[in-house]
């Protein structure tokens, strides 16, 4: 892959994709993978109402979705079971970092596959953290999707995560070259 190449990077549960978002990608090194994502550019996602995960869990199919909150600068290797992200607002201001407690994720081709699994820890640029979305977390459990060894395995991963503190992460003064846009959602973004 080059720098700039589109790849997609998603979310897949029982052979559906739940969530796909197109990356540029930025560089492959030492086994972690660097993927940008841009302000503007379309996906699919599940949304965040009430019943979200109900949806996510069943055949329902995610929906349009325009990424506009943030820039994005994902840090992830292959086989293990979190992802690093950066983020900054519009105006790249550092806002800070977002530990993504997933599945490993698998690489087919231009595609990086995971299973995100509702648990994740929230970074302040100043360093404190917090467990982010301990209700979802606690929903996958009612509804199956996680059982309570899988469920124990996700915090653990979180906890070395925390315990490690791999941020900063010589990333944080990263942009994009100018010539990189928004990015479309390929046709075939469904297909696993």
């Amino acid at each position: 892959m080059t720098p700039g190449e589109a790849v997609l990077y998603r979310s897949v549960y029982r052979g559906a994709v739940r969530w796909c978002f197109p990356h540029h990608f930025v560089e492959a090194r030492d086994d972690r993978h660097v993927l940008y994502l841009q302000p503007g550019s379309r996906g699919k996602h599940m949304g965040h109402e009430q019943d979200y995960l109900v949806r996510w869990a069943s055949s329902d199919p995610p929906r349009d979705h325009v990424w506009e909150a943030h820039h994005v600068l994902w840090l992830l290797r292959l086989g293990e079971a979190h992802a690093l992200g950066l983020f900054w607002n519009a105006d790249w201001q550092f806002r800070g970092w977002y530990v993504n407690l997933q599945a490993p994720t698998r690489r087919h081709g231009n595609r990086f596959d995971t299973t995100d699994l509702a648990l994740d820890v929230s970074v302040e640029a100043d360093g404190t953290w917090r467990w982010q979305d301990e209700d979802d977390f606690a929903e996958e459990q009612e509804l199956g999707i996680l059982d309570a060894a899988a469920a124990a395995e996700l915090r653990a991963e979180g906890e070395r995560v925390i315990a490690a503190k791999p941020w900063p992460t010589g990333w944080e003064d990263w942009r994009p070259p100018p010539e990189w846009g928004p990015l479309p959602l390929p046709v075939d973004w469904h297909v696993v």
